[in-house]
C-alpha cells in the first residue's frame, strides 16, 4: 500500500497502482452486477435512484418496478422504458418541490441507490430524505463509501478515479444510528453500502443536521489507516452471503452486524 501511495504521489493517473489499491480490498463482481443481482432478487414495487449520469444502473430496473431517476445533468443517450423517469434536478431539490410519495403512486419505497455529488453531505441529506419514504424493511445502497488511497477520497476531485469522502456517512451511522443494519460490500472498485433496518420515524440526522456535518467534516483521512476495513463494516462480495443478508429479519441483521468477518 505505501509503495503504491508513493507511486502515485508521483504519478497520480498511474492506472496500475489504482487497481492494485483497490485489489487489495475488493473482489468479486463489479458493483454495477451486485446491484443488478440484487434488482432481480428483491424485486421491489418502487424505486428511487439519486445520480443516474449515463443511465447504466437505472437501466437495471426490472419492467415491474416504479423507478424515479435524479440527476441535475443525465447525460442517458437511450430511451428509458416508461416505468422509469428521470428529473433533471439537484436530489435537495427533488425532495423540496415534489411529493415524492404522490410520484411513486403511494408506494412506499423498497429500494434506493445513491450515487450523486461523491461528498458526505449529499449523501447524508439523501440518506435522511430516502429513509422517510421506506419500509423497516426497505434497502437503501450508496456507492463510492470504500476509498483506497487519500487522494482520492477528498472531497475535491484531483484525479480521474475519484471516490469523495462518502466514508464519513459509514462512521456517522455507525456512531449515531446503531439501529440500522450496515455492511459495505466488496465489490469493486469503491464498495455497495447496503443500509436495512431503516425506521422511517427517525428523526435523529434532520434534528442534527447541521452539527452531525460540523462534526464529521473534521475527521482526517488517517483515521482509516488503522483497520479500515472494520470501520467501514466490510463485507466479502460473495451472493450466497449477499443474498441471505438481504433476506435475514431484523434480529438477525443486528446479529450480523456484530460479527461481520
Amino acid at each position: 500500500m505505501r509503495y503504491c501511495e508513493e507511486a502515485l504521489a508521483l504519478k497520480p493517473e498511474l492506472a496500475e497502482a489504482h487497481e492494485l489499491l483497490t485489489g487489495m480490498f475488493m473482489q468479486g463482481e463489479h458493483y454495477v452486477q451486485v446491484l443488478g443481482r440484487i434488482h432481480e432478487h428483491l424485486k421491489p414495487g418502487a424505486y428511487i435512484e439519486i445520480g443516474v449520469a449515463e443511465g447504466t444502473s437505472i437501466g437495471l430496473v426490472r419492467p415491474a418496478t416504479l423507478a424515479l431517476g435524479v440527476d441535475p445533468e443525465p447525460k442517458i443517450a437511450f430511451a428509458l422504458p416508461r416505468n422509469v423517469r428521470v428529473f433533471a434536478e439537484t436530489s435537495d431539490d427533488f425532495f423540496a418541490r415534489h411529493d415524492v410519495r404522490a410520484e411513486l403512486g403511494g408506494r412506499p419505497l423498497e429500494l434506493a441507490f445513491i450515487d450523486g455529488m461523491h461528498q458526505f453531505e449529499y449523501a447524508l441529506r439523501d440518506f435522511m430524505n430516502l429513509e422517510r419514504l421506506c419500509l423497516p424493511g426497505s434497502t437503501i445502497l450508496v456507492h463510492d463509501c470504500f476509498p483506497h488511497d487519500r487522494r482520492t477520497a477528498q472531497r475535491e476531485r484531483e484525479t480521474a478515479f475519484w471516490s469523495g469522502d462518502i466514508w464519513r456517512l459509514v462512521l456517522l451511522l455507525k456512531k449515531y444510528r446503531r439501529d440500522l443494519s450496515i455492511h459495505t460490500i466488496a465489490a469493486p472498485p469503491t464498495g455497495l453500502l447496503v443500509i436495512r433496518k431503516l425506521d422511517p420515524s427517525s428523526d435523529f440526522i434532520a434534528g442534527n443536521l447541521e452539527d452531525l456535518c460540523e462534526e464529521f467534516m473534521r475527521l482526517d483521512y488517517g483515521i482509516l489507516n488503522k483497520d479500515r476495513a472494520g470501520k467501514l463494516n466490510l463485507f466479502p462480495n460473495d451472493w450466497n452471503r449477499i443474498r441471505a443478508l438481504l433476506d435475514a429479519p431484523a434480529a438477525q441483521l443486528s446479529a450480523a452486524a456484530r460479527n461481520i468477518p
